[in-house]
C-alpha cells in the first residue's frame, strides 16, 4: 500500500506526446496569425495558389529562415531582387506559444537535473526542425510579371516586341533556414527557463537566478507592454480612419518591428534608412516622410520631430514604462539587494534588450529590372529600402537610462514587501 505525501507533487510527463503538442501549437499559432496578416494585405489574391506558400515563407521568415528572391526576364532583361524583414508579430506569437508549452511539463518543480532539461529541449528540437524542413520545401513559388501591368506603356510595348517577361519568385535557404531556426528557438527556450520562477533550474544554476530571472522578467514586460500599447493604438487607427485592412495587416505582421523601434529611439538611438521607388513603411506615415528622398537618412527624436512634435512623447513613455520595469524587477528580487545593485541589473539587461531590437529590427529590400543593359529602369519597376541602427550609440543610451531607472526602482521597492517574502510577526 503506497501513499502520495505533500512533499513530492505529482509532475506532468514530458515525452514525446507533449513534444508533438508544444511545437504542432506553435506552428499552427504563427501560421493563423501570417495567414491573417497577408490575408488583410491582399494577398490571398495571388494567382496560382500562391497564398498558402506565401504564408509558409512568412513563418519561414518569422524564425530568422532565409528566403532567396529570384529575377528572371529573359536574354535581353536582367532583374534583380532581395528581402530581409522578420515579421515580429508572428515571431512573437510563436515564441509565446512554445514557451508556453515547453514549460507546462516542468512546473511545481524546484530543481531539475541539466540531463532531463536537455532531453525534454532535443525532443522539441527534433521535432521543430522537422517542422521548418516541411515548411521550408513548401515556401517556394515564382510569379510572372508584365510591364504594361506596372504602368510604363513604353516599356509594355518593348517588352510585346522582345517577348521581355519579367519574373519573380523566392525559395528557401534550407540549409540557413534549419540552423538559424534552431538557434531561435534554443533563444526561446533559455529565455522561458531565465523569465518564468516556477520553472526548474539545474542545482549549478539556482545561485543565478536571484539577480537574472527578475531582470529577464521585466524587459520581456517592458517589450509586451509597448506591444499591447501598439496594438491599442493601431485598433483605434483602424476603426477611425481609412485603410482598416493596412492597419490590421500592419499589426499582425509587424506591430513589434514598430513599437520596438520606436523604444530605442525614445531612449536616442538613431537608426539610418532610406526609402525609394514603390516601397514605404505603411505605419507611422512620418516614417516615410523622414526616409524618403535622401540617399540615406538619420532617423531620431530630432528629425521626427521637424515633421511631428508628438515623437516628444516617446521620451515620457519610455521613461515610465522603464520605472515601471524597474520597480517590478526589484519587487521580485530579494529585499537584501541594494538600490545599486538593481541599477547594474537593470542597465545590463536593457542592453541586451536593445541589441536584441538592433539585430531583428533591421529591414532591407530592394527591386531593379533593366533592359538592353540599360542600367536600373526605376519608377515602378525599382525601389530600395533599408532600415539599421547604429548599435553601440543604442546600447550607450540603453545603459543609462537602465542604470538610472534601475536604481529608482530600487529605491521605490524598499517600502514594499518582496515577491517571497515573509513578514515576521510580533512577539506576545
Amino acid at each position: 500500500m503506497s501513499v502520495l505525501t505533500a512533499s513530492r507533487p505529482a509532475v506532468a510527463r514530458h515525452g514525446w506526446l507533449q513534444a508533438v503538442a508544444a511545437v504542432l501549437a506553435g506552428l499552427v499559432s504563427m501560421g493563423v496569425v501570417a495567414a491573417l496578416g497577408l490575408w488583410a494585405a491582399g494577398a490571398a489574391e495571388l494567382p496560382d495558389g500562391a497564398f498558402p506558400r506565401v504564408v509558409a515563407a512568412t513563418v519561414v521568415t518569422a524564425v530568422g529562415g532565409t528566403i532567396e528572391l529570384s529575377g528572371n526576364a529573359g536574354g535581353l532583361a536582367e532583374s534583380n531582387a532581395g528581402l530581409t524583414v522578420i515579421p515580429l508579430s508572428v515571431t512573437l506569437v510563436g515564441a509565446l506559444v512554445l514557451a508556453a508549452g515547453f514549460l507546462r511539463p516542468l512546473r511545481h518543480r524546484a530543481v531539475a537535473g541539466a540531463g532531463e532539461l536537455a532531453g525534454w529541449a532535443a525532443r522539441i528540437a527534433v521535432l521543430w526542425l522537422a517542422g521548418l524542413l516541411a515548411l521550408s520545401f513548401a515556401a517556394r513559388q515564382t510569379f510572372s510579371l508584365s510591364l504594361g501591368d506596372l504602368g510604363e506603356d513604353a516599356l509594355g510595348d518593348l517588352g510585346d516586341l522582345f517577348g521581355i517577361s519579367p519574373q519573380v519568385g523566392f525559395t528557401t535557404d534550407v540549409p540557413a533556414t534549419l540552423f538559424f531556426g534552431l538557434l531561435w528557438l534554443a533563444g526561446v527556450l533559455l529565455l522561458a527557463l531565465l523569465v518564468s520562477r516556477g520553472a526548474p533550474l539545474p542545482g549549478r544554476l539556482l545561485r543565478f537566478q536571484e539577480s537574472v530571472r527578475p531582470a529577464a522578467y521585466a524587459m520581456v514586460v517592458l517589450l509586451l507592454a509597448w506591444v499591447v500599447l501598439g496594438v491599442v493604438i493601431g485598433l483605434v487607427v483602424a476603426a477611425t480612419r481609412p485603410h482598416a485592412a493596412e492597419t490590421l495587416a500592419v499589426i499582425l505582421l509587424g506591430m513589434p518591428n514598430l513599437v520596438w523601434l520606436a523604444l530605442t529611439i525614445g531612449l536616442g538611438a538613431t537608426w539610418n534608412g532610406r526609402v525609394e521607388g514603390p516601397f514605404g513603411l505603411p505605419m507611422p506615415h512620418v516614417l516615410d516622410e523622414v526616409l524618403r528622398g535622401r540617399d540615406v537618412a538619420e532617423l531620431n527624436l530630432g528629425t521626427l520631430a521637424e515633421h511631428d512634435g508628438r515623437v516628444w512623447w516617446l521620451v515620457a513613455v519610455d521613461a515610465v514604462l522603464l520605472l515601471g520595469a524597474a520597480f517590478l524587477m526589484a519587487r521580485r528580487s530579494p529585499a537584501r539587494m541594494r538600490a545599486w545593485q538593481h541599477a547594474v541589473h537593470l542597465a545590463v539587461a536593457l542592453a541586451l534588450t536593445v541589441v536584441m531590437i538592433c539585430l531583428v529590427g533591421r529591414i532591407s529590400a530592394h527591386y531593379g529590372l533593366s533592359v538592353l543593359g540599360i542600367g536600373d529602369l526605376g519608377g515602378d519597376l525599382g525601389g530600395e529600402l533599408f532600415l539599421r541602427p547604429e548599435v553601440w550609440t543604442a546600447v550607450g543610451f540603453a545603459l543609462l537610462w537602465g542604470l538610472i531607472a534601475g536604481f529608482l526602482g530600487g529605491l521605490l521597492a524598499r517600502r514594499v514587501r518582496h515577491r517571497g517574502e515573509v513578514t515576521a510577526r510580533p512577539e506576545g
